[in-house]
């Protein structure tokens, strides 16, 4: 694995962000250059790069509450292996281009794809990929330590040292040290710490009461028309993060994702590096070009030699027949009222318990609200008549029907204008969901604490979770227009 470029960025919630360090590997982009041919894409100079990261990666643009290529709701973002569409004359992409975020800094870097740019190969068959995760890992325990947020002396001491630890573990962008290739050997027993070699990538040896974390969060997005001639659009994304407090040098655990009888196949996994083998059917399943009846469904399984910081060991994507709350919404001009009428079913698949649940309602680029007449079937509504934002708290559960309405009317008669925003003009508006569901996924997609097995000198404590919410949940108006993207989703 090579490198062509590495970044350091330090920000403040995307403010005061600037490049404090990086490197280009000449010989690197000479090979990169050769191998792209005419689809060859130089790297830009940093402040360009800086520009495309932190828009990418949702820290810039601050006072822009909507950037079209980030903010999409058909838009797929791929972090941490992202795309960075670069503006100028010899437009194109850098791809893939790996960042990781960690306390103040932003560390990134664009591996050699060691392949040709088109047809552009699957993720999980690029060995830079998981390579240059591992090396940013390292970095990223370099420059912070134990802490997220070391003194600002401390962290430029470490980056004035930068240029000659790279010159001795990554000469000519190849990094040397990286986790050993090929399944590692299943050990019979616990081996003894002292007999094994430290790896370059983990720093120390948890000490103490020996506890392993899974968690599995599930993120759906929906886009709901109530309009025939569009079709809704949804799509859900997961992923598993491990905390694993082990003693000795390099534990094995093993993790087992499970999927019920009739679950879809996951897709699109992206696999942390110190995952050490994988059954070979799990990873020609991970493509949606190869999803059919004959798709591997699990269990998966992901034998790995954990860090000692919690890390994401994998992420997914899933096809599910429908969307957890299906809705309708119709906002009718009368005068100067409007009426207002939204209907939500809960569908019957889904756990009827919420940690929450709310429905916003905004009504941008009107007057201020005046008189609001409005009745809720179940829940709460809080009128906002500063923000014209109606929040509609359906608390934890629907009832029995698993169906709410609200209707009435509402004024704009205030004295002032009210808040503007560029989505909602005229009859464009929407219902934008926010929820929670504890112990549930869409997929069904889970990982019981039986399944997860440690091969330790001591018997750890295993604690399993995992959760459904919500993000970009939008109900568009059925009665007016909603906005048209070029981007797609899973349906």
């Amino acid at each position: 694995m090579t490198l062509r470029a590495l970044w350091i960025i330090s920000h403040e919630k995307g403010e005061n962000a600037a490049v404090r360090f990086s490197r280009r590997f000449s010989t690197v982009e000479h090979r990169a250059k050769r191998l792209a041919g005419p689809c060859y894409l130089a790297v830009p100079e940093d402040n360009v790069i800086l520009q495309h990261l932190l828009t990418e990666l949702g820290l810039a643009d601050s006072d822009k509450p909507y950037v079209a290529l980030r903010d999409d709701c058909l838009y797929r973002p791929g972090a941490p292996a992202m795309e960075l569409h670069v503006d100028g004359p010899e437009k194109g992409a850098l791809w893939p281009v790996l960042a990781i975020l960690h306390g103040p800094l932003v560390l990134a870097c664009l591996p050699l794809a060691d392949a040709p740019p088109e047809p552009r190969p699957p993720l999980v068959s690029l060995l830079s990929v998981s390579q240059g995760l591992t090396l940013l890992a390292g970095l990223q325990t370099f420059l912070l330590g134990s802490g997220s947020k070391p003194d600002g002396e401390g962290l430029a001491s470490r980056l004035a040292m930068l240029p000659s630890v790279l010159l001795q573990i990554c000469p000519l962008g190849t990094p040397l040290d990286v986790p050993p290739l090929g399944p590692p050997a299943t050990p019979a027993g616990p081996a003894p710490g002292g007999t094994q070699k430290q790896p370059a990538w983990k720093t120390g040896v948890h000490r103490g009461r020996p506890v392993v974390n899974v968690a599995l969060l599930e993120t759906v997005r929906s886009m709901q028309y109530g309009n025939r001639s569009r079709q809704d659009l949804w799509d859900v994304y997961g992923t598993v993060t491990c905390k694993c407090e082990v003693e000795g040098v390099l534990p094995n655990v093993t993790v087992t994702l499970s999927l019920p009888p009739n679950g879809s196949p996951l897709q699109d996994l992206l696999i942390h590096p110190c995952v050490s083998s994988l059954d070979s059917s799990i990873l020609t399943a991970s493509s949606v070009d190869n999803c059919d009846s004959s798709a591997f469904s699990g269990p998966y399984k992901f034998p790995f030699s954990p860090p000692l910081e919690p890390f994401r060991l994998c992420s997914y994507t899933s096809q599910v027949p429908v969307p957890p709350i299906l809705g309708s919404y119709q906002l009718k001009e009368e005068e100067n009222q409007l009426r207002v009428t939204a209907n939500l079913k809960l569908h019957e698949s889904v756990k009827n318990n919420f940690e929450y649940c709310e429905a916003h309602l905004p009504f941008f680029n009107r007057d201020q609200m005046g008189v609001v007449e409005v009745k809720v079937s179940s829940g709460q509504l809080d009128v906002s008549k500063e923000k014209n934002l109606l929040v509609w708290a359906l608390g934890q559960k629907f009832p029995k029907s698993r169906e709410v309405t609200l209707e009435g009317k509402i004024s704009f008669s205030g004295p002032a204008a009210g808040p503007a925003d560029p989505l909602c003009t005229e009859l464009t508006a929407y219902i934008k969901m926010y929820f929670k569901v504890p112990d549930t996924t869409l997929s069904g997609c889970s990982v019981d604490q039986h399944s997860v097995q440690v091969y330790s000198s001591a018997k750890p404590r295993i604690v399993t979770s995992r959760e459904l919410q919500s993000n970009d949940y939008f109900i568009w108006n059925s009665t007016g227009s909603a906005p048209v993207s070029s981007g797609q989703m899973m349906v």
